[in-house]
Formats: C-alpha cells, structure tokens, sequence
C-alpha cells in the first residue's frame, strides 16, 4: 500500500541551485571523461558561485550505476576532489535509471529530518567507460594459469586457450538488461508499445520532435543549466552533441528495429542515446537560505517511488506519479509541467496512453477509470532523453533540475519529474517555484 503522507512532512526542502555537463553520446570508444571528471566539471563552477565555501557542506550524495573500479564510492570522491575536506562526508547510491533522483531524494529526506541544512546531491555517469570483461571460462582459464608452477606447466596450460575465451563481455549490455526477465531495456519498451498499440510512425515522430524542441532550446539560450567541461587537452565540450537537427520522420523510418529484428519498432533512432554525464543540484533548509542569504530556485514537496512487473518497466512513470498527483488532489492538467525521461519514445507514449486508458488504471493503479490526458505542450518542451541523452546516473537529476528552470521562466507553479527504472520500478518528484 501507498504512503498517503509526504515523505518530507511540513518541513521545507529548498533548491538553492543546479548545474550540470553537456551530455556526451558514447561513440564506441572510452569518452574524454570520467565519472568523477563529469560530476567535478559540474560542481566546480556550482560551488564557485555560492556564498559559502564548499566545506561547509554537510554531505555529497551521488548517484551512479556503473563507477568504475578505481571509483567505488564516487560520492567521496568527488566530495574531496571539489574541496570539501576531509570531513564532509561523500556516499553514492544506485537505483538503476533513478540513481540521481534517488540522491537528491536522500539529501531532502535529510533535511527534513533536521539532520543537514546544506547538501550537494546528484548523479553523473559516464556510460562510455562501462567495462569489457572476460567470462566466466576466461577467469577460470587465468585462475589455472595463476596456479602452473613451472614453464612446462605453463606452456601445457596456454594450449588450452581457445579463441572463445578472449570473448568480450560487455558489461553495459548487461547492466541494461533484466536478469528475472531476460529482457533488456528495449525489449521492454516494445512489450508495453504492443500493449497500447503505439506504432511506429507515432514513435519516431515523437523522437523528431524530441530534437527541434532541444535545437529549439539550445538556439533560444534556454539551457542555463549547462556548463562547458574542459578535457586534459584543453578541448572544450559547451553543448549536448547527440542533437540532430536534420532528424526527420523519412529519415528516421529507414532506420531498422534494434532489440526486435523482426517485428519491433524499436529502433536508435527512437531510444535514449547512451551518453557522458553529469547533473548536481544545492539542497538547503530554510536555516542554512537565512543563514546564507541564499536564492530559491524551488521546493521539492513530494518524491515517490514505485514497483511494477520488471517487463513493464517502462510504465513507471505512470505508478510513481499517480500517488502524488492524490496526495495533492491533483489532476494531471494542474501540474503546469511535466519532464518523463525519454529512454525510448514508445515508453513515455506508453505512459500517456495508460493514463487515458479505463481498464489500466482500474486494475494496475485501483482508479475508478481513466486517470486523463497530458498536454504535449506541458511536456518536455526542451526535449528529452531521446536528443540530449541518458547517462543513467545523472538523469534524475536533470530532469529535476530542468523542470525547476521551465517553472522559473514561465511563470509555473508545479512541476513533476519522472522516469522509468530499470528493474521493473518508477520513481517521481513534485517540485514548485520559488520559496512558497
């Protein structure tokens, strides 16, 4: 059963402010940065602009799915490498997808409790640097050869390496794909695009539309958010690079299905692109906003997260935010915007439809009939997932970010943030505009 009060009581949680990276597509290779190069490229001119000095943080949360070896407890190190010193505590969580919302939940459940008045929470990724690593008859093969004692033995045992044992395994496939299930994340988009009939036209318009609202956005000068990252190199990375200007319906539609090679519909044209990067966001109490004099940017009321068969995950959205729109005594139409992370086009359409449809929300969310319909033009209207990309470890957070910016600029009241998680969950963030 749902939680019919707000996990942050009466107490407010407020946004301070937020910075993030340019979102870089992987293309095959390791990306100019780390995890913890991403997640420092962020919070360095975020820390830079505030009142305070960056030690006077109480905590660092981070989110991050796949750190790597080197990396373990990112949130520390990234919590050190921003100068925090030595005693500010740093620890990271993961939840999949959400890995960043569940960050910044965490940093808010904190401050509500009295327990912080100021924390740096987030998440950053970069999905580029996954890991390739040998099989299991690969790592026995080694094992053997750790425990050959002399060279004839050694020898002997380098005859029975065959060319399946130098076999990758590629450790973001399998990270991505459900091991209950033995869906990957694709696959599960097309389970629930079947499920409420979207096709594939529907898709892959909603994908060109993802990337004219993000060059729309961009050319307007309404990304504030991001901050440029500079390599070793000296190279300079300002802008989102998976955006394609040129995307178009004709062109999309050549595109062959990826996870279902014979009857899908998904295609990467119409998915989330597999990115670098990094999103961080100030959470303070309203003692540390008094104390140092410190702009709101927003609030966040509500978080929520949500379980659902991991073969549906993609409707996780649609579970996480239906329990906070009751608990507002909210309809979908009084939410002035709405940010569902795009990892695939036919999911956030899924979501839509299962919000119209009597019969889901009936059986699945124990409505009376259909909860209603979401406005396109309160939707993601600097596009999404699908154009600037989902580094799964900060997601969350820029979503959460993203939606506080559109309520600053437009005059908005109330936002949601959701996304799907992989692992069959949803997690999703009430936020508002300004103090109140």
């Amino acid at each position: 059963m749902q939680s019919t009060r707000a996990p942050y009581g009466s107490t407010p949680v407020y946004v301070v402010d937020g910075a993030r990276t340019p979102f870089l597509k992987a293309r095959g290779r390791p990306g100019p940065f780390s995890a913890s190069d991403l997640a420092v490229a962020a919070g360095r001119p975020l820390l830079a602009r505030q009142k305070f000095a960056p030690d006077l943080l109480d905590e660092v949360i981070l989110g991050c799915a796949m750190p790597s070896p080197d990396e373990a407890n990112i949130g520390r190190i990234v919590a050190l490498r921003l100068g925090c010193g030595d005693k500010v505590p740093g620890w990271t969580v993961m939840r999949n997808c959400a890995s960043a919302m569940q960050a910044v939940d965490s940093a808010a459940r904190n401050i509500a409790l009295g327990a912080s008045d100021l924390v740096l929470a987030g998440g950053t990724e970069a999905m580029s640097r996954a890991a390739i690593l040998f099989d299991d008859e690969m790592v026995h093969w080694l094992a053997d050869l750790g425990r050959a004692k002399t060279p004839v033995a050694k020898l002997k045992h380098f005859a029975k390496l065959r060319p399946g044992h130098l076999r990758p395994v590629i450790a973001l496939l399998k990270g991505l794909t459900d091991p209950l299930v033995g869906l990957n994340m694709g696959q599960t988009c097309e389970v629930i695009s079947h499920r409420f009939g979207i096709n594939r036209q529907q898709m892959d318009a909603f994908s060109v539309r993802s990337h004219l609202r993000l060059a729309a956005a961009v050319d307007a000068g309404l990304m504030d958010e991001v901050v440029a990252a500079y390599d070793s190199g000296g190279n300079v990375y300002e802008t989102d690079d998976g955006l394609r200007r040129e995307s178009s319906e004709d062109k999309l539609a050549t595109l062959k299905p990826f996870f279902d090679r014979k009857v899908g519909l998904v295609t990467p044209g119409n998915s989330s692109q597999v990115t670098d990067g990094a999103a961080l966001m100030l959470l303070a109490s309203a003692r540390a906003v008094e104390e140092h004099d410190l702009p709101v940017l927003g609030r966040i009321l509500d978080c929520q997260w949500a379980a659902l068969d991991p073969a549906q995950m993609g409707l996780g959205p649609v579970h996480a935010s239906t329990p906070i729109l009751q608990r507002h005594g909210l309809e979908i139409a009084d939410v002035d915007y709405w940010e569902i992370n795009e990892a695939f086009a036919g999911q956030v359409l899924s979501c839509m439809a299962a919000w119209q449809d009597d019969d889901y929300c009936r059986d699945e969310l124990g409505l009376e009939g259909a909860l209603g319909s979401l406005d396109e033009d309160r939707l993601n209207i600097d596009g999404g997932a699908v154009s600037i990309g989902h580094p799964v470890g900060a997601s969350g957070a820029r979503i959460a970010l993203h939606a506080l910016n559109v309520l600053a600029r437009t005059g908005g009241e109330k936002a949601i943030a959701t996304l799907c998680i992989g692992g069959g969950q949803g997690g999703a963030m009430l936020l508002s505009r300004g103090s109140e």
